[in-house]
């Protein structure tokens, strides 16, 4: 069972998606809150898979939760997918910064936001298409400086193979195909190289690859390095 909690400012919001995600078999909402304060209580309290938490908010706001509760050693299992009604580039870095799972529009399918909360209580990174497609376009056309990342030089080449491969997209098992692996060994190169660099999901991973330098947008050509 999959356990949710909604953190939302509008009710209506909230109520909608409580009904829908009560009636799925694997899924339970455990709380819901009207603002960031409560809800980071309320997680401390109920330790959810998953928290969808708004992004605007009063008192505290979805991306200062974010940060709190990635801070929180007691809250590792929680995995917070951010909510918003713009899928604005700065909100989706400031959010995957802070150590979120995943960003959404509000305006997601019904059959979208299931699958999201599925993929995140696996611990796996959560972007809609268009928001991914942004931002890589951004980095493309405005790439950020780059900045050494910790444990960088420890990544033997095919777990940069595999990062490379992540920071455009690709699943676990599109990532096995093209370095002609299992999907389970794949899976081994990516948590090897989160564990080494330190990142706390695949979609901090994704940043990290392309604000290091690691992966550069315009070629997006797997970087060599030793094994």
């Amino acid at each position: 069972m999959i356990r949710v909690l909604l953190v939302d400012d509008q009710p209506l919001i909230r109520s909608g998606f409580r009904a829908l995600l009560d009636l799925e078999d694997d899924i339970e909402v455990v709380a819901e809150a009207g603002d960031g304060s409560a809800g980071l209580a309320l997680i401390k309290e109920h330790l959810p898979d998953v928290a969808l938490i708004d992004i605007r908010m009063p008192l505290v706001d979805g991306i200062e939760a974010t940060r709190r509760i990635a801070a929180d050693p007691a809250l590792a299992q929680v995995h917070v997918v951010i909510l918003s009604n713009y899928g604005m580039e700065e909100y989706v870095l400031d959010a995957l910064r802070a150590g979120a799972a995943g960003f959404l529009v509000k305006d997601i399918v019904p059959e979208d936001l299931l699958h999201a909360v599925r993929v995140a209580a696996r611990g796996d990174a959560l972007l809609a298409p268009s928001i991914t497609r942004r931002l890589i376009d951004r980095y493309v056309t405005q790439p950020l400086p780059t900045s050494k990342a910790t444990g960088l030089d420890e990544l033997t080449r095919r777990e940069r193979e595999a990062v490379a491969l992540v920071a455009q997209g690709l699943s676990n098992d599109e990532v096995a195909d093209h370095m002609v692996i299992s999907p389970l060994t794949a899976k081994t190169h990516i948590n090897r190289a989160m564990t080494k660099l330190r990142t706390r999901d695949r979609a901090q991973l994704v940043v990290l690859a392309y604000e290091s330098g690691l992966v550069t947008p315009r070629s997006h050509r797997p970087p060599r390095g030793s094994d």
